[in-house]
């Protein structure tokens, strides 16, 4: 619909002016049509140019000192509103020069699309609506009273590293160069909260931010930023504070996820302008803000600064594209690699240690179950033969306690303990589903009673005993007990709990950017002067892999790719475009008519208090009318795809179950349209699975029972036409989140004893990468082959020809520097030989000399050693058993240590217990040899 300019003022712009507070009707707000003479000279009365004489501005908006704040220039909605962007200048320059005092903000419209342009400090861009009163108030305190930005002072004591200075300046320049969005790229623990509160003291400081809004994607996020502004800015009154509901409009710092912010700007109740906040932090910005969440962004035009801890090389072009960067340019960057290089340290350096049961190797089936278990599980009536999973299924379809049970005995020996040696420190253990996580606390449980079930327990989001003080996640931060928190996607991200030094990733991750974070869940280095008892030293952390996700992330680097997906109401709309295209090719038009008529439904249910919307006010406004859809021809259609499907992102409520059946209905009847036979069976095979799975015993489900029963035989969809359709959407679309989901791949739970497949450890390169012992090894045996056809100094040693000094160090440089990094402690950890020299390594490889292994060289002296003992009893063999295991784990054994735990098992004396005084000076000897 067309509007004259005074049908776009009364119509469009009063009414935005109105929802910003302004009264149009009261002339000590707003003054329409104000009077600017222009250009005459005193006693001339008629204008010489038509720049001179009497000007009439639309709208002046006016300060509560009754001056002019602001003007507005409004054209019709057909004409582009930069018509008025000149002559909207003009006028404010010319009542400054009338009436002097400060310059108007300007403001052009066309009551569609609205440019805000603060004259002489940063050029014209689109906004949503007009600022409050208030709010222009404000922009012009702070145009008057700022102080410059480059030589602001940053509080160093809430962010003083050298790196957050540099990053805070980074933007303060920005700022002043009249930048508007920012990216800093910092590595998980490097404080990223601190110095964006160090960067918001500072603007406020300098009077260039009055409100602020930081940005988070979850609760426990926005408890730890309310908590951190508390703390470094005690002064400045926060919003929300505890039990507050509504947003209050009093505040100067503002904390919120993204769906809380939603509601508030879509709830005419808590109207906030769209020009409330001076700055916003977007924190986490990877994530969130792609689909119904960038509306909050879109709402508040402000300046925006973005955090993220994804590496630069992984960030995608939308990230870079919505912060205004190039690509792969962030505004400012710190790695990881930095943080833990720097002398000293600034964040903490990590041990991965790769476990692997057989089960999870080998899979479940009758080769791999234990005789004992497979005779116990036929005592329990079931089948062996039948008992056929791959390890890939574990968590999945098959339930395994016993993998369960010797991942946490796993944890539990290996795991870096407190002080005492006893207990783990803090740890998390990242879960695949929550039943995953609650069957862990189980074991816990029940193989530690004696810590009575505070030992371990589940984090999750949706349990409301997790947040506040006192709540689960205040006692795992802050009391002795639990020690391990079991989570399942809650504590991936964002968690700051500087004592965790053990991570167990008991899943597999396929997302480079979300594993990165939650390795950054540890990375965090003890504030000293703050100890806790349970934790009172962190040099390293260690990380169980259970899953081979370091192993996937060296061969997939960037993880599993992600296709873009479409939102469910944005596909459901293509659908039927595509459907209404198809019955006007093949003269359906009836069904066309129906389609558009449910397609009109759609477009005015959309939000219309979504910021996405409302600026799509001139587009949708054609669809007003009645012409646009009397031909639907290709242009047009082509026209809904483009620019009127993309608005179905904002739809945030709805049954989305029964938009999903109505989607596969659509997509049913578009095949059978398009008499594509084959698609259309497998598409009506799926929907009649839906209709099978809705339980009769459920009153709602079965007043349909008729209907039900009909649609699951050939006779009704044979004779089913657009009227059946529309029955089966109206009629069992509603109907369809009673299903009772029976896919055939219902869970297998077992309770079958696993054994450890592998344990190993190994890091390599300089950007401390990891993957397991066999994998570098073969790694390090491929590229030496690879070199030894081209390389002269490895020829000479294949052939057995000696080389100097100065070759084996060239050797020892090149391979130094190939990928994989090869130095000779790696070399040792990785042939487990301690004493060989790096040249006897590639001589190892190159298969000329052949280097005995460290747990071979233990296993052939205690040999040796009950060789020459012939008498020993099976007590003191069980004991040099468990002797040389803990040599071979440990490398090395003191004195002490035979008299302690596990030694102790066997006798309460240890190693006096079993062996007479010469004996033990025999078996000290021997460690003594295999230690030196």
């Amino acid at each position: 619909m067309t509007y004259s300019e005074a049908a776009t003022r009364s119509a469009l712009i009063d009414n935005a002016l109105g929802q910003s507070g302004w009264n149009v009707k009261d002339p000590t707000q707003v003054v329409e049509e104000f009077d600017i003479k222009v250009g005459l000279a005193p006693g001339v009365k008629e204008p010489r140019t038509p720049y001179e004489g009497h000007h009439f501005s639309d709208y002046v908006l006016l300060g509560k000192d009754g001056k002019p704040l602001a003007v507005v220039e409004a054209k019709r909605t057909s004409k582009d509103a930069a018509l008025g962007r000149e002559q909207a200048k003009q006028y404010c320059y010319n009542i400054q020069k009338q009436l002097g005092g400060e310059l108007p903000f300007c403001f052009y419209t066309n009551g569609h699309d609205t440019y805000f342009w603060d004259l002489e400090n940063t050029p014209p861009r689109k906004v949503v609506g007009f600022p409050t009163r208030d709010d222009l108030e404000r922009f012009s305190y702070i145009r008057r009273n700022r102080k410059p930005l480059t030589h602001e002072f940053i509080n160093t004591s809430i962010a003083g590293r050298d790196y957050q200075i540099r990053a805070i300046r980074s933007v303060l320049e920005g700022i002043e160069q009249k930048k508007r969005d920012f990216l800093l790229v910092m590595a998980t623990g490097t404080g990223k909260t601190r110095t964006c509160i160090a960067l918001v003291d500072a603007l406020m400081r300098a009077g260039h931010a009055e409100k602020v809004l930081f940005l988070v994607d979850r609760i426990a996020l926005r408890e730890q930023a309310l908590a951190a502004f508390k703390e470094h800015m005690p002064n400045e009154p926060r919003w929300p504070n505890p039990g507050e509901k509504l947003v209050a409009k009093d505040r100067r710092v503002y904390v919120a996820t993204y769906p809380t912010m939603l509601n508030v700007i879509r709830d005419e109740a808590q109207h906030l302008s769209p020009h409330f906040f001076d700055f916003i932090v977007v924190d986490e910005s990877h994530r969130s803000i792609y689909n119904t969440f960038g509306e909050v962004l879109d709402y508040f035009k402000t300046i925006t600064v973005g955090l993220t801890a994804t590496p630069t090389a992984l960030i995608d072009h939308n990230t870079f594209q919505l912060f205004h960067c190039e690509d792969g340019i962030p505004t400012f960057a710190y790695t990881y690699e930095e943080a833990v290089n720097n002398f000293p340290p600034y964040l903490s350096n990590f041990q991965v240690m790769k476990i692997q049961t057989k089960f999870q190797m080998e899979g479940i089936s009758k080769r791999t179950i234990s005789l004992e278990d497979q005779k116990r599980l036929i005592l329990q009536g079931k089948d062996v033969e039948e008992i056929n999973f791959e390890g890939s299924q574990l968590e999945k379809q098959v339930i395994n306690k016993g993998t369960n049970t010797l991942i946490v005995r796993e944890f539990m020996e290996e795991s870096i303990k407190d002080a005492n040696g006893v207990l783990p420190g803090k740890t998390i253990f990242f879960c695949a589903t929550k039943a995953h996580a609650r069957r862990m606390e189980e074991i816990f449980d029940k193989l530690y009673p004696q810590y009575h079930g505070e030992l371990a327990k589940v984090l999750v989001s949706d349990d409301p005993r997790v947040y506040g003080k006192g709540g689960l996640l205040d006692q795992f931060t802050n009391n002795d007990m639990p020690r391990i928190a079991i989570s399942v996607d809650m504590l991936d991200t964002g968690i700051d709990v500087r004592e965790i030094v053990n991570l167990v990733f008991a899943k597999p991750v396929y997302s480079y950017t979300k594993f990165w974070q939650m390795v950054g869940r540890g990375t965090r280095l003890l504030e000293t002067n703050k100890p806790k008892p349970w934790c009172l030293e962190k040099d390293v952390f260690l990380i169980l892999d259970c899953w081979d996700n370091f192993e996937y992330f060296k061969l997939n680097p960037k993880g599993r790719e992600l296709k873009p997906q479409l939102s469910l109401p944005v596909r459901l709309v293509g659908l039927r475009l595509d459907k209404i295209e198809r019955a006007n090719d093949s003269e359906h038009a009836e069904t066309a008519a129906r389609e558009v008529t449910k397609l009109r439904s759609q477009i005015a249910a959309l939000p219309n208090e979504s910021v996405v919307i409302k600026e799509a006010a001139a587009v949708l406004a054609r669809l007003q009318d009645e012409n646009f859809w009397i031909s639907l021809n290709h242009d047009r259609l082509e026209f809904l795809r483009a620019e009127v499907k993309p608005l179905f992102r904002t739809v945030s409520e709805a049954d989305f179950k029964a938009m999903r059946f109505e989607r596969d209905v659509l997509e049913y009847s578009l095949a059978v349209l398009s008499e594509a036979k084959e698609q259309a069976e497998t598409l009506k095979d799926g929907i009649v699975e839906q209709i099978v799975e809705l339980p009769l015993s459920v009153s709602f489900v079965k007043k349909e029972e008729a209907l039900i029963r009909a649609a699951q035989t050939n006779h009704y969809w044979a004779k089913a036409d657009e009227d059946a359709f529309d029955e089966l959407v109206a009629k069992l679309g509603p109907l369809m989140k009673f299903r009772e989901h029976n896919t055939g791949q219902e869970q297998t739970h077992l309770d079958l004893a696993d054994e450890l497949h592998k344990k190993e450890r190994v890091e390599f390169g300089p950007q401390h990468e990891s993957v397991s012992i066999t994998r570098y090894r073969e790694m390090v045996e491929a590229l030496v082959t690879e070199l030894t056809d081209y390389n002269p100094v490895l020829q000479k040693i294949k052939n057995g020809e000696p080389i100097s000094a100065e070759e084996a160090s060239q050797l020892a440089d090149l391979l130094h520097e190939e990928h994989p990094h090869i130095t000779e402690d790696l070399l040792r950890q990785v042939y487990k030989n301690r004493k060989a020299r790096f040249i006897q390594f590639i001589r190892h490889i190159l298969g000329i000399e052949v280097l005995r292994s460290f747990p071979d060289e233990v296993s052939a002296a205690f040999d040796q050693f009950i060789r020459a003992h012939t008498t020993l009893s099976s007590r003191q063999m069980e004991f040099l058993n468990l002797l040389k295991g803990f040599i071979i784990e440990r490398e090395k054994v003191e004195k002490k240590d035979l008299i302690n735990a596990p030694f102790t098992v066997i006798h309460p004396q240890g190693i006096r217990g079993v062996f007479s005084p010469l004996e033990i000076n025999e078996i000290l000897q021997l460690t003594e040899r295999l230690a030196a």
